[in-house]
């Protein structure tokens, strides 16, 4: 016959149960043996996978009291099979599960050029297809007078513009100035491309390199961080680690939810 031991160890020497937490994507634990911190992006049978904020994956057994989050030891399961809806959007906006798009508005908002209409897409789309604004990319600012002038803006159809390198002094900045509609705005941000719009630790890079004046600044972007020299396919490589606001620099930001608020008449004149 078996024999069984009573168990004398004392309850305060007991581990104590820790939540059981679903590892939502998303969700940024660490594994406290490695000190490895990151965001769940994938769960499956017995592991999970975490990403850090400079891109680098590990991928961890869901082991029992195997993570911290916030600080408190929990152990990480796999969730659910219903999807969590996020409550923001990746432009920091309360999200409106199953709201419809509006009707477009007369009113636009222009960019310089397609990268520009995609990095805007990818974080305000969601805020601009319930506010029913058009964003549509100039291919440069050079005849930008003109191109207001024939739109021409409108109380009910105004017109906002983004504009790279916009500095005092510059090209873009004298042609910004004679845009004189009162219901046009046009802003910018400093950078030379909206690429350093990103900031660069989503990229995992120190900082964005210095081109030498006379170069494409693209291609030396690409010749200085390795990268092929294929401009395509290196901003498909900066689009895609842009996830939300976060990963933006807030010149950008403002600036973006200015002609929003503006186009929509939610800021004033």
């Amino acid at each position: 016959m078996r024999q069984y031991s009573p168990d004398l160890t004392p309850p305060w020497k007991k581990p104590q149960p820790v939540p059981e937490v679903p590892a939502d994507p998303g969700l940024v634990v660490e594994e406290p043996r490695t000190g490895f911190c990151g965001a769940v992006i994938r769960c499956e049978a017995g592991t999970v996978t975490l990403e850090d904020r400079f891109g680098k994956h590990r991928v961890f057994p869901l082991e029992p009291r195997g993570f911290l989050l916030e600080g408190r030891v929990v152990t990480l399961v796999r969730p659910s099979r219903a999807p969590v809806r996020p409550t923001r959007t990746a432009s920091g906006s309360v999200a409106v599960p199953g709201a419809r798009a509006r009707v477009a508005r007369a009113g636009r908002i222009y960019v310089e050029g397609r990268h520009d209409a995609e990095l805007v897409e990818k974080v305000w789309g969601d805020d601009l297809r319930i506010e029913g604004v058009v964003v549509e990319y100039l291919e440069g600012v050079d005849d930008l007078p003109s191109i207001v002038s024939s739109f021409a803006p409108g109380p009910d159809a105004r017109l906002g513009v983004l504009v790279d390198h916009l500095v005092p002094g510059t090209k873009e900045w004298r042609i910004a100035e004679s845009v004189t509609s009162e219901h046009a705005l046009v802003v910018g941000h400093p950078y030379i491309d909206i690429w350093e719009a990103v900031k660069p630790a989503a990229l995992g890079i120190a900082g964005w390199p210095r081109v030498p004046r006379g170069q494409d600044w693209k291609t030396g972007v690409c010749r200085a961080l390795g990268w092929p020299a294929n401009t395509g396919a290196a901003w498909q490589r900066i689009l895609s680690r842009v996830r939300s606001y976060k990963d933006l620099e807030p010149e950008l930001l403002g600036r973006v939810e200015e002609l929003i608020d503006f186009v929509t008449g939610s800021g004033g004149a």
